[in-house]
């Protein structure tokens, strides 16, 4: 059986391995990347905590000892279902199984100055540019002499109250409050504010009210201007346009506000729900198709009794439907009734900065903070990391960080002098 699997987040990954060395299976995942990458911990890369390979791994690595899983670096750009073909940036391939866990991308909103102006957090290229961009925002600040530009310079504006929006703002705090006083010496009282906006009338919405007051308390506590019910408007000439014509001035608005799922050439429209996710039925299989599968964010599956609005996308509904597509595949080619799939809640957690976290588990239902949640935090994101090496790096610089209340990562990299400056 030959199995197309385009995307190697968390779900894919996760299909991949489970059907690794069943020589029943041909297997070939796709990915515009040549590496696989943990996104809940690419904002510490963008802050400086954490460098790329402590949360990435090549591909041709991960699966160099399954000897029927094969990498195709490329882009998709088109499926032709009628003859079980994908048209890729790097050539063709055929299928018997189609599988897409392409992930989400990030939602503007249709907006042109959000999606060109702001800074996105989906990727580690978008971590890269975001903490390069910074860093050099930081040195500009420190010889310059006009205080509005030294204020937009320093104002920092993050859209968006999940889990992402609250973890950077948190960040970023602890950060102004500590490091750059100690590196930034002539920047000490020049100004600059961090600002968290969400549309919504909480932070963390999935998260219980106790998480919700929780968080909002201490960021307020670390000093970040906290404002709900405050949509972006616009973001035009270094200023955030908010409600009723309010406007911060800044040369950074972070964009972590939301996502969508995306649009395939071939495949029919009434394959696509709601956020433009690919429509499943209780065994993840695409509606309106016979052999073309969707697991993870790429897909909204409205079957299961306790999410009749569809799961949450989040790594956990990735993790666990690929590793059960992985066994209905295996029920299918033995000619076996495949089972439907139903997500088992874990819980949900965020950090908030050093020692302050909060967590909510489902069942029982229990809910706490601080430091133990904070130990929880750690523990669940670095059993989580796809390699023992990438577990060993990240608690090496996690161990550097609490201990000195400090990072040496916060170098400036760039692939060429032209993407950031006129040189």
């Amino acid at each position: 059986m030959k199995i197309v699997i385009v995307g190697g987040g968390f779900a894919g990954v996760n299909l991949a391995r489970s059907l690794g060395n069943d020589k029943r299976f041909e297997i070939t995942l796709v990915d515009k990347n040549n590496y696989n990458f943990f996104p809940p911990l690419i904002y510490q890369v963008a802050t400086g905590f954490l460098e790329p390979s402590s949360i990435s791994y090549p591909f041709r690595k991960l699966f160099r000892n399954f000897t029927n899983v094969k990498f195709r670096l490329g882009y998709l750009q088109r499926v032709v279902p009628e003859e079980n073909k994908v048209i890729l940036s790097s050539g063709e391939l055929t299928y018997d199984y189609l599988v897409f866990a392409t992930g989400a991308k990030t939602n503007y909103f249709g907006s042109d100055n959000f999606k060109n102006n702001a800074i996105s957090m989906k990727t580690l290229d978008d971590a890269l540019e975001m903490r390069n961009k910074l860093l050099r925002q930081m040195e500009q600040a420190s010889v310059i002499e006009d205080p509005d530009q030294l204020r937009k310079l320093l104002t920092i504006v993050i859209a968006g109250g999940g889990p992402t929006g609250v973890e950077l703002s948190g960040m970023f705090a602890e950060m102004r409050n500590g490091i750059l006083q100690k590196e930034y010496p002539e920047l000490i009282g020049k100004g600059g504010e961090i600002y968290l906006l969400t549309s919504a009338g909480e932070l963390l919405s999935p998260m219980s009210e106790k998480s919700q007051k929780e968080t909002y308390d201490q960021l307020r506590l670390l000093g970040v201007k906290v404002r709900l019910n405050c949509r972006v408007k616009d973001f035009v000439n270094d200023t955030v346009i908010l409600p009723d014509d309010e406007t911060i001035s800044t040369k950074n608005l972070i964009w972590a506000a939301g996502v969508t799922g995306k649009l395939f050439d071939g495949i029919l429209a009434e394959s696509y729900g709601r956020g433009a996710r690919l429509l499943v039925d209780e065994r993840n299989k695409v509606n309106a198709t016979e052999n073309i599968y969707a697991i993870g964010d790429i897909c909204l599956q409205m079957t299961d009794p306790d999410f009749v609005n569809g799961h949450p996308q989040v790594a956990q509904v990735a993790i666990q439907q690929g590793k059960r597509l992985a066994k209905n595949f295996k029920l299918l080619i033995e000619n076996k009734p495949l089972k439907p799939f139903k997500y088992v809640d874990k819980g949900s957690m965020a950090i908030i900065g050093r020692m302050k976290a909060v967590a909510d588990l489902p069942k029982p239902k229990v809910h706490f903070n601080g430091m133990i949640a904070w130990f929880a935090w750690l523990f669940v994101h670095l059993i989580s990391l796809i390699t023992k090496k990438n577990r060993f790096r990240t608690l090496f610089n996690w161990m550097v960080a609490y201990f000195t209340k400090d990072q040496s990562l916060r170098m400036i990299f760039k692939p060429s002098w032209n993407k950031f400056t006129d040189e």
